[in-house]
């Protein structure tokens, strides 16, 4: 025993000869670290006698390092704080888990104001007064608060509060923490406090500690108005982090604190609830809040107004913006443009525009954004004289919307010489086209086959350092198709890619596409296996792609099988796909399978539209069954089918063919009748029939179709009118 307290003591000579000649404690990074712990207590005692007194200079210490003495309990501790040395006696902390790491340093002045203020409350720092002090909750909070109270300085404070937490080498208590949180929002640090308030929140995520939380800010807090901000803040740190529920717990229980959160955080909540699909607790909060005598503002509704509208439930939204009167409420522009804005996506320009005039007259002036709106919503409908009198009416200034939405229509028209005219007088203007408008005349280019001014505006684009999209891209890749150029679209495609764009759904659809009508199989089912390597969802045009590819090759019993594959993974499948299949089978004349198709195709409430019955009107035509193709024509009728242009020319076209002539004038006279007029398909068909009955087919084809015109009351030179008919060029299979 004797052996062993003498080693213990020879330790301790041997250290207070390392650090008798410097009386300071030095606080710097080193690599290895050394655990002292009691020791330290009885290091101080030898050194440091207890009538020694400290001066403010004696005070600041190599690196500034400090010792803590007592306040007035220089007897009261259980051991001073564990301490982290270096091989020659540096401390640091080590736990990476603390709130903050120093790695900045006060100036001299700034060290000596802090030691003054503490001294000034009886907290003398240096090493000639004794014993260091135990830092515990108790007297960090007591510190925090005297520091606070002397200097109104929260910065001063934090660095405090961060060099005790790496002094102590351990984390600071939850009450000392929203101490300090406290202290941060009553010296304007607010966005300080958030910092710890976010690390409290990720700590803090189960309901448990959710009320813990609370009850410490409420236990620590000095000023009521102080305790309402950092619970607003904690409310908004629960909606940042995604916990939804937590902040909505929270802000109900802050009455009970005779406190509630502010009018923003509780907008953040509303929006947080109505975007988590929670609509009732949105609305029981947002009723919270009026009993608690918040006055709710045209901001609050506007947020439930835009989740209906989402949502398409806009009967809902529109009776809210006129029921908001009913709460106080004054609708504002940003209301009403909601409301607009979802008329116009869903085409009711009648009633957007009836609704814009309303607004005015409640003295509401409509803003550049809502006009834009209205303004696109009437040209996308093609009413473009309606749009120019709004712009005259509101006296709206002409804006780069406003003029993409005039260009977009007239490339939908293909005008693009008004388009054009349009883009370069928006340019002259000083208003610089965006990347939409861009890509909007280069597709309204590329729809007319124009690739080579579509290609001019895309030089334009890159020279005016407009960086092209996806959508660009695409409406190029698709122009290329159109004219037969595979190797450009596909080089397009991977320009696009080596640019850094991902191709969307679109771009791989339409690339498919037109592989697809090329019969280069093997490249569809590899943009397939592309799209699933990219994360890119196939959607039911890209299996409707699929199945007419493999139908146009032929592959009509393996497009067959993927359609049933999809039945069979719960994929909903469009008419579009059942009439590919029922349009293979009709090709190969296999009608049992086209109908086993079609009768599958009632079974899933797909309803059969005008191009199937066409796929199979044509197969029993070109099979010459054309009494069971009258039969689906008259069953056509019955269910409130109307025929168009290309199902009549089949059906005339086989009645012809199998020498029906007065069947064929009747059906010509059926489609006048319901204003769809004969063209040149039509026309050969008739010749194509009267070519083994009469010496002169043609003259004879013109006359019947004179005599028919000419029973509606229609004159025209037969010759004339054919040749303005589209279609001149087409013939119809012999």
């Amino acid at each position: 025993m004797f052996t062993l307290l003498r080693l213990l003591m020879t330790g301790l000579l041997s250290i207070i000869n390392v650090y008798a000649s410097q009386l300071k404690l030095i606080f710097r990074r080193r690599s290895t670290l050394r655990y002292y712990s009691s020791v330290n207590s009885a290091l101080s005692s030898i050194i440091l006698s207890e009538d020694e007194t400290s001066t403010l200079e004696d005070t600041v210490a190599a690196d500034n390092g400090i010792f803590l003495s007592a306040k007035s309990y220089p007897t009261d501790f259980r051991g001073i704080n564990e301490l982290y040395c270096g091989e020659d006696g540096v401390c640091e902390p080590v736990d990476t888990g603390f709130l903050f790491s120093i790695n900045e340093r006060p100036d001299e002045d700034e060290m000596k104001r802090l030691m003054l203020i503490l001294a000034k409350r009886g907290w003398n720092l240096g090493c000639q007064n004794g014993y260091n002090i135990y830092l515990n909750q108790l007297n960090t909070i007591e510190l925090l608060n005297d520091l606070f109270e002397e200097s109104f300085d929260a910065k001063l404070v934090l660095y405090f509060f961060k060099w005790s937490e790496c002094c102590s080498g351990s984390k600071h208590t939850l009450q000392t923490i929203c101490r300090m949180i406290h202290i941060l929002v009553s010296g304007n640090l607010n966005h300080r406090a958030v910092d710890l308030i976010l690390r409290l929140v990720r700590n803090h995520g189960d309901e448990e500690s959710c009320n813990s939380l609370l009850e410490v800010l409420d236990e620590t807090h000095s000023e009521i108005r102080v305790l309402e901000t950092t619970c607003s803040m904690l409310v908004n740190g629960y909606i940042q982090e995604g916990m939804v529920n937590m902040a909505l717990k929270i802000a109900c229980q802050m009455k009970h604190l005779n406190i509630f959160p502010s009018n923003g955080v509780c907008n953040s909540l509303l929006q947080a609830l109505l975007g988590s699909k929670q609509l009732e607790l949105a609305w029981d909060f947002l009723e919270v809040m009026r009993t608690r005598g918040m006055g709710l503002n045209a901001a609050m509704m506007s947020l439930f107004i835009n989740k209906y509208c989402s949502e398409g439930d806009l009967e809902s939204g529109w009776k809210l913006l006129l029921e908001m009167k009913n709460y106080g409420i004054q609708p504002d522009v940003v209301s009403f443009t909601i409301v607009i804005n979802s008329l116009c996506k869903m085409s009711y320009l009648n009633e957007a525009t009836a609704l814009l005039f309303k607004m005015t007259q409640l003295g509401i002036s409509p803003d550049p954004v809502l006009l834009s709106s209205i303004i696109d919503g009437h040209c996308k409908l093609g009413q473009t004289e309606v749009a120019l009198s709004i712009l005259k009416i509101f006296n709206t200034p002409l804006n780069i919307f406003i003029y993409n939405s005039f260009i977009s229509k007239l490339c939908t028209d293909g005008n693009m010489a008004e388009a054009s005219s349009l883009f370069h007088e928006m340019s002259m203007l000083g208003l610089l086209p965006d990347c939409f408008c861009y890509s909007t005349i280069i597709d309204g280019y590329c729809k007319v086959r124009d690739i080579d001014r579509a290609f001019q505006y895309f030089g334009k684009m890159l020279k005016n350092g407009i960086t092209p999209c996806v959508t660009t891209y695409t409406s190029l890749i698709d122009a290329y198709l159109k004219s037969g150029n595979m190797e450009m679209a596909e080089y397009s495609f991977h320009k696009m890619i080596s640019e850094g764009l991902a191709p969307d759904i679109v771009t791989f659809n339409t690339l498919m596409d037109g592989f697809g009508r090329k019969g280069h199989l093997q490249k569809v089912f590899g943009l397939l296996d592309m799209m699933n390597s990219s994360n890119v969802s196939p959607d039911i045009v890209t299996y409707n792609t699929l199945i007419h590819s493999l139908v146009t090759r032929g592959f009509v019993i393996e497009a067959k099988e993927i359609l049933f594959e999809l039945i069979k993974r719960g994929f909903s499948l469009d008419v579009v796909t059942f009439t590919n299949l029922i349009d293979g089978f009709s090709k190969k004349g296999n009608f049992e399978e086209a109908f086993f198709v079609w009768f599958y195709m009632s079974e899933h409430d797909v309803k059969p539209d005008v191009v199937t019955c066409s796929a199979l009107l044509n197969g029993y035509c070109r099979e010459r069954r054309i009494e069971e193709a009258n039969v689906l024509f008259h069953k056509m009728l019955n269910i409130g089918l109307r025929p168009d242009l290309i199902l009549y020319n089949t059906l005339i076209h086989g009645h012809c063919s199998f020498g029906s002539m007065d069947d064929a004038c009747t059906l010509i006279s059926m489609m006048i009748e319901h204003g769809i007029f004969p063209n040149n398909i039509t026309h050969q068909a008739l010749v194509l029939g009267l070519k083994k009955r009469v010496m002169n087919p043609v003259e004879t084809a013109n006359l019947k179709l004179q005599q028919i015109l000419l029973k509606y009351g229609i004159h025209v030179d037969v010759d004339e009118y054919l040749r303005e008919q589209p279609g001149s060029c087409k013939q119809l299979p012999a």
